[in-house]
């Protein structure tokens, strides 16, 4: 719950608080903000690599309204635009898919650069940005919502020692959720 979790959520904020809400990359922070947003009776499209059916499907169980590739037009504009996949490219779709005066937030670490766009993408108010921190009001109004709440957290243990398996797991799309490090005290020379 804590890194992708609160990141999700402060995404989420920094949007504010929409109600047609897409999620591009739906791995470990989306699939808890998806649950989150539910039971805060939003709507939900899920925005996955193009073709993977199975990712798909696990966002519509969490409750999606709607889940199709990334490269694919959602049924409805997006109030906000959560974007969560380390692919640059996806802003100027994210942009595409907002309706004017809506929000694109950039909730990885990294991103490959974003691509050239024409400013039509952006005219209109929308609002793009990253998330950098977190704040203490972040953290306590997430664990709020998240007492009240059943969330389906989804996780793949790996030992440490598997971390670079884990990544390639992850890059090619071979579990729902969250990859999991699991430390074994030996392994790390803990008494």
């Amino acid at each position: 719950l804590l890194c992708a979790g609160l990141i999700g959520y402060r995404a989420w904020r920094l949007a504010g608080r929409a109600e047609r809400v897409g999620l591009y990359g739906f791995g470990a922070a989306a699939h808890i903000l998806a649950q989150i947003l539910r039971i805060e009776g939003k709507q939900v499209y899920a925005f996955t690599r193009p073709g993977d059916e199975r990712t798909q499907a696990f966002a519509r169980r969490l409750g999606a309204t709607w889940a199709g590739g990334s490269d694919e037009t959602p049924p409805d504009p997006l109030d906000a635009a959560l974007i969560f996949a380390p692919v640059g490219a996806l802003v100027p779709a994210a942009l595409a898919a907002v309706r004017p005066g809506g929000s694109v937030v950039c909730g990885g670490i990294h991103m490959s650069d974003i691509p050239r766009f024409p400013y039509s993408l952006l005219w209109g108010e929308k609002r793009l940005c990253s998330v950098a921190n977190l704040t203490r009001a972040d953290g306590v109004d997430f664990f709020r919502v998240t007492r009240k709440s059943r969330l389906n957290i989804e996780t793949h243990p790996y030992p440490l020692g598997a971390a670079n398996e884990a990544l390639d797991d992850l890059r090619a799309g071979r579990f729902e959720g969250a990859a999991v490090l699991a430390i074994d005290e030996d392994e790390v020379g803990l008494d």
